[in-house]
This record gives C-alpha cells, structure tokens and sequence, in this order.
C-alpha cells in the first residue's frame, strides 16, 4: 500500500511539473498574429470579457490560462481601459503587462499653418477617436469654454502635431494647441526688434498670419514682413490680397476682382489703414519670427513673380515695371500701392 501510494503521489507531481512547463510554453510563446494590430479594452470591462473579445479576434489562443496567470500574479483587476496597438512577436505575458501598465497608443493630430479656424475645426472633426465636444458649438462658444470669451479663435492655435490617446476631447486638444500659441507668441515677442509698428502682442499675431498667407519661399518671411512694417510705419495701407479674401467669407472662391478689393470689409485692407481686426490665419514659429524680427530693407512692394519667388520694389516706378513683367497686361498694377 505505501509503495502504491508513494508511486501515484510521484505521477501526480511529474503531472503537475509536465503542466506547469506545458503552460508557462503556452504563455510565453509569441502571440497567433503576423502583423500589429490595434486592440481596445474597453472602460469597465473585465480581464475575462476582454480576453473573450481577444480569442474571438484569433489574437490570443489560450484565455482561461491567461486568466488564470493574471490571478496568481495579482493582476487581473489591474489593466486599464484604452486602445493598445500590439506588434507580432510579443507573448501572452507580456500582453498582460501591457493593459496593466497602461501603455496605450497615442494617435496624432496636426495642426497646418496657414490654416483657417474652420479648416482646422473640419480636420477636427474627422480625426479619428478624438471625441467632438465643439462640433455643435459656435466659434464664440468654443473660445469661451477654452476661457477667452469674445476672442476671435482666428491665429490663436499653434501649428504643430499634438499627441492624444482615444475618446480624448477635441477642446483639451484646442486648449493645449492655445496654450502653446500662447507661450511662442510670448518668448517671441520678448525677443522683437526695437521700434515695430504693433501696440501688443496680438498686433505682432495678426502680421504674423498676414505673412504667412503671402510668403512662398520661407527665405523671404522677414522680407515680406519688413515691407508691410514699412507700410505700416509710414501710414501706407497694407493692400494684401490675403486680407481681402479673409473678409469676403467662406463662400469666395476667386478670382479676386477690383470689385472684391472695394468691398468696405473689416479686413479689406485696401481700404482700411493698418492693421485688420483679427489673424487671418494660423502663423507658424517662422512668420511670428519674421513679423518680431523683420530684414532690413528700403521695399515698400511686392509682386509675385509666378515661380513662388517675389520681386520687391522701393518704389512705386519699378514696382509697376514689375508687376506688368511679371502679370500678364499689368492688370494688377494697382496692387500693393
């Protein structure tokens, strides 16, 4: 009897040691899946639903077991909501540490220069698991719950790529790109030249969108800028196309016509002197640059000259050269004078 007993007592240990190395084989052998994928555990779900959810996608073979790991390792009430991409080759173990650790990816929102705020807000709008708590929201509305009531939203948000994990909201990626603004505009401004034409920062923010829409070649920023400082500085008006096309609204479609640079807009600065209201645009790091920090120069005109490049002129004689060398029968030739 006791050698009988002592021999099934030995079986049922070499069982449980073959078990123990089967499973910890099981465990940690790389996942059933040729390429990453992006998997999601969902607010409030439990290890057991999710890992149902994981079988039935063939990511993982053995969910019992996985299970079963996470309790004895303590760790099965620890994993953390979000989306998770997960690349070939990693194991069930280490998937489970994944969730608990919380390593969720992050998507990617760019924000362009030169945009406007409703080319932004449309972009917005389709990113991908980025909630969107503004869409049913005016411009006025969203400024204010981003704490700047009767602010224009126009120029107030930093181009640049603004990381964020899913179900996000669309206003904490607005306040974080204003933020930023915020701070560029300001080291910025502590930097500017002496003597510039602007009575605030926000002055140097309208110009800065101003030369964002009229620059091609971004070597010619600080020239751009220093033509409408000039301008400016002599009581000139600005005359940029740009501005007039912001003022006509979202419905123009060009071409600009003698017409539309007539049209007594707020922003129409072929009538008006100085300065528009409001940015016209989203103005990157290098146009606030160029508006604080503008080159040295005797210009006080511009003309496109159809490669992306512009001629620049200190007087009005050869600007009109210009223009009728560069525009075909010179029909621009009232622009920027």
């Amino acid at each position: 009897m006791i050698r009988v007993f002592g021999l099934a007592a030995l079986l049922g240990l070499l069982a449980l040691g073959l078990g123990a190395a089967w499973s910890g084989w099981l465990l940690t052998r790389p996942l059933p899946i040729a390429d990453s994928r992006v998997v999601e555990v969902e607010r409030g779900a439990s290890l057991a639903r999710t890992l149902r959810m994981l079988e039935a996608d063939g990511i993982i073979e053995h969910p019992d077991l996985l299970r079963a790991w996470a309790r004895l390792s303590g760790t099965a009430a620890s994993i953390h909501a979000g989306e998770y991409r997960i690349e070939a080759g990693i194991t069930p173990v280490e998937l489970l540490e994944i969730f608990v650790a919380g390593r969720v990816m992050r998507r990617h929102f760019t924000i362009i220069e030169g945009w406007r705020f409703s080319e932004l807000r449309q972009a917005m709008s389709n990113a991908p698991r980025l909630r969107g708590d503004s869409q049913e929201l005016t411009d006025d509305e969203i400024m204010a719950r981003l704490g700047r009531p009767e602010v224009s939203p126009e120029g107030r948000f930093f181009p640049d790529t603004y990381d964020y994990i899913a179900d996000t909201s669309d206003l904490t990626v607005l306040a974080r790109a204003m933020a930023r603004m915020d701070d560029i505009l300001a080291r910025e401004w502590e930097r500017r030249s002496f003597d510039l034409p602007y009575a605030s920062p926000d002055d140097a923010l309208i110009m800065a969108s101003i030369v964002e829409k009229e620059t091609g070649l971004a070597s010619e920023r600080s020239k751009v800028a220093a033509v409408f400082v000039r301008r400016l500085e002599r009581g000139m008006r600005l005359q940029t196309d740009p501005t007039v096309i912001f003022g006509l609204g979202e419905d123009f479609s060009g071409p600009l016509t003698r017409s539309h640079l007539r049209m007594p807009t707020p922003w129409n600065t072929y009538t008006h002197h100085g300065l528009p209201p409001t940015p016209i645009a989203l103005p990157g790091r290098a146009s606030l640059q160029a508006a604080l920090n503008p080159a040295e120069t005797d210009a006080l005109y511009f003309v496109a000259r159809g490669d992306g490049s512009s001629h620049f002129s200190a007087t009005l004689e050869e600007h009109n050269a210009a223009v009728h060398r560069y525009l075909r029968g010179g029909r621009e030739a009232e622009a920027r004078q």
